[in-house]
């Protein structure tokens, strides 16, 4: 036990936490009996499943000693500017993808997150991220018929 790693043993049990609150809100979901066997909440349940799983795994390495990390990584400092880029991409995208729709959101999203990794290529940023939200939303709206907000762009409404 003396070998315990305790940030790593922190984020194991954050992990298994994370994993036990999605087991709780699936087990949430409304089913209706209409389903046969697999119905809306079986990836849920095994997304949950999955979360603890890991979780346990990375409590066992933490609590062994055997947590792989590079003794460089530890010495890195802090990125709060990085962190900074990711919370203005969240509070954007929560704040406008009721007005703005789930593209436009999503785009200004990807931007921020790649921006919080390092990348100082904006334009490039911007248009991955147009291609992939469009991808994910006419995805959602033409092939699985779920409306995830069209806001401005008025498709599929």
């Amino acid at each position: 036990m003396d070998r315990l790693r305790k940030p790593e043993a922190c984020l194991a049990l954050g992990v298994i936490a994370l994993g036990l609150l999605a087991l709780y809100e699936t087990t949430q979901i409304p089913v209706s009996p209409m389903y046969a066997q697999v119905g809306p909440t079986a990836v849920a349940y095994l997304a949950s499943a999955l979360l603890i799983g890991l979780g346990a795994l990375l409590l066992v390495q933490s609590v062994s000693g055997r947590w792989v990390s590079d003794p460089e990584e530890s010495a890195t400092e802090f990125d709060l500017r990085g962190l900074g880029w990711l919370l203005l991409g969240l509070v954007l995208n929560v704040g406008l993808i009721d007005p703005l729709g789930f593209i436009p959101a999503s785009l200004l999203l990807f931007a921020c997150t790649a921006r919080a990794f390092g990348s100082r290529r904006p334009v490039r940023d911007v248009l991955i991220g147009l291609a992939l939200s469009a991808i994910a939303y006419f995805g959602f709206a033409e092939l699985l018929g779920i409306n995830i907000g069209a806001g401005l762009l008025g498709i599929g409404e």
